[in-house]
């Protein structure tokens, strides 16, 4: 089941509904299906074949859009390139997955080009006016045929490379297939009620697989994707208005940004009848305000990787009656919690999180990692991939959240969440983000440092947060060092880098 065929299917159902709109533009399901077409055959002409590597780096756009579904339909692989990446971080992405063609903008240009002075014969294809060596976009598109190519053989099934974070070393490229992309998007028509006749507003670059999923959805289900070049938060409530979104997709520091936006104009969200947010936990505090600026709007928060797709999910009528929880599996999932000995711990007991659905590639969860088969005969026991998350089943079945693993603290012996202490932070009035981090501690081994970002115009003193914390944690977990930050390090899909906060940290100490 491909990606591009159930497109093409969808082109032909309704070819004048609009599916896709960025910016000023707009594209009709058969507009997008017959560029898809062209710039498919235009990328064969070429020399880009089945199974051949693409790599995208530009940010929201019909062109970026365009360029994935001819990717898709010619049967290579999509390696999304996040503008936000380092020249060093693009260079060592492009150089492991070695593309035949580029698709820029004039923005990733000098990174791009300096990344390919080592790989011979790739394509390079721009949005902006054509330098010497390289191809317009516009241009290539109208080289293409408007017919569509027969694609890839059926078992044949990788569609895309994610590259993770790399934030604890060099990024790895997990490996995605149609079948991966496929049941996540119908599994978000069956958790979300998505269908057709939904408009859905991705918050999130298309470069990362929370956008990349809001894209699946429209491939799959049919609905309208909205997308904004870059995020706003005052004009992502506009397009939600003017567009009647109904369903936003993204992660909680997203909403956390749109807050005081609800709160101001929550008739301009009148449309939407559900916020889908993955990537970190949402905070309660946040819930809370939500719902008190927008009851009408359900929430579904799910616990999800790059790796292993979507995991768990807390729909809207749970999300009262057990607000911390990171859900129930997802319909065909299975997720263990277990000891450093791969042994189940009891309910109620934290261990790391195993996941299975199925022959790995097949359902939810990544085939490989590229080109890395040490990374991926480690990542996986069996059928069963290691997520490198902390979490406990309760009584009644609900998954809780607990931490990553290597996120954990150890001081005095004893262990430290981080997550736990940076729940308890962000419960206190003043505080908007926080982050918790060990730093070396002569007596103790390590210690609990946080860092916070205080809400406009608040206040509060290390000894006041330290407080509010033993009031709600053991008094072991409580910070002993606070510090405030004008904002937290975050990658382009909202997680904190928490490498980067203990860099920080350490000039601070030094200094």
């Amino acid at each position: 089941m491909k990606l591009a065929t159930l497109f093409a299917q969808n082109a032909g159902r309704h070819g004048d509904r609009v599916a896709l709109v960025c910016g000023a533009g707009r594209l009709t399901f058969a507009e997008l299906n017959a560029n898809g077409d062209r710039l498919a055959d235009a990328l064969a002409a070429r020399g880009v074949l089945p199974g051949d590597r693409v790599a995208v780096a530009m940010p929201n756009s019909l062109e970026l859009v365009e360029a994935m579904a001819a990717i898709l339909k010619l049967g290579a692989l999509i390696v999304p390139l996040s503008t936000r990446l380092t020249a060093q971080e693009v260079a060592y992405i492009v150089g492991h997955c070695e593309p035949r063609a580029v698709f820029y903008s004039a923005g990733m240009r000098d990174p791009v080009a300096a990344a390919l002075d080592g790989v011979g014969g790739a394509a390079r294809i721009v949005t902006a006016a054509p330098e010497a060596g390289e191809e317009g976009h516009a241009a290539v598109l109208a080289s293409g045929a408007p017919q569509p190519l027969p694609g890839p053989p059926a078992a044949e099934d990788d569609c895309m490379i994610v590259y993770t974070s790399g934030t604890t070393g060099r990024p790895k490229g997990a490996v995605g297939t149609n079948a991966n992309m496929v049941i996540a998007a119908l599994t978000n028509a069956v958790e979300w009620g998505l269908g057709e006749h939904d408009v859905v507003m991705a918050t999130t670059a298309m470069a990362h697989r929370t956008g990349i999923s809001r894209l699946a959805n429209m491939l799959v289900v049919g609905c309208r994707l909205v997308m904004q070049p870059r995020f706003d938060a005052a004009e992502a409530l506009t397009l939600i208005e003017r567009e009647r979104v109904t369903v936003a997709g993204g992660v909680p520091t997203v909403f956390r940004m749109m807050m005081p936006e609800f709160e101001k104009r929550p008739g301009a969200a009148s449309s939407l009848r559900l916020i889908a947010a993955t990537g970190e936990v949402f905070p309660v505090p946040l819930k809370q305000r939500l719902r008190a600026a927008l009851p009408h709007v359900g929430l579904y928060t799910f616990l999800a990787q790059t790796e292993a797709g979507n995991v768990a999910g807390l729909r809207p009528g749970e999300q009262e009656a057990r607000p911390r929880a990171a859900g129930r599996p997802i319909m065909g999932v299975e997720i263990r919690a277990v000891d450093a000995d791969g042994n189940d711990v009891a309910r109620g007991e934290p261990g790391e999180l195993l996941v299975r659905s199925g022959e790995p590639g097949r359902a939810a969860v990544m085939r490989e990692y590229f080109r890395d088969p040490a990374a991926t005969e480690a990542a996986f026991d069996g059928d069963w991939f290691r997520t490198g998350d902390v979490g406990y089943f309760d009584a009644d079945g609900f998954l809780h959240f607990v931490d990553r693993a290597k996120d954990m603290i150890v001081t005095g012996g004893l262990n430290v969440y981080s997550k736990e202490v940076e729940i308890a932070l962000i419960e206190h009035a003043a505080v908007a983000d926080a982050a918790v981090v060990g730093v070396p501690d002569d007596a103790f081994g390590e210690a609990v440092a946080a860092c916070v970002v205080l809400e406009p115009g608040a206040a509060a003193t290390a000894d006041a947060l330290i407080e509010h914390c033993r009031a709600r944690i053991a008094s072991y977990k409580k910070p002993s060092h606070v510090h405030v930050f004008d904002e937290l390090p975050r990658t382009g899909t909202g997680k904190v880098v928490k490498q980067e906060l203990k860099r920080r940290l350490a000039a601070l100490r030094e200094g």
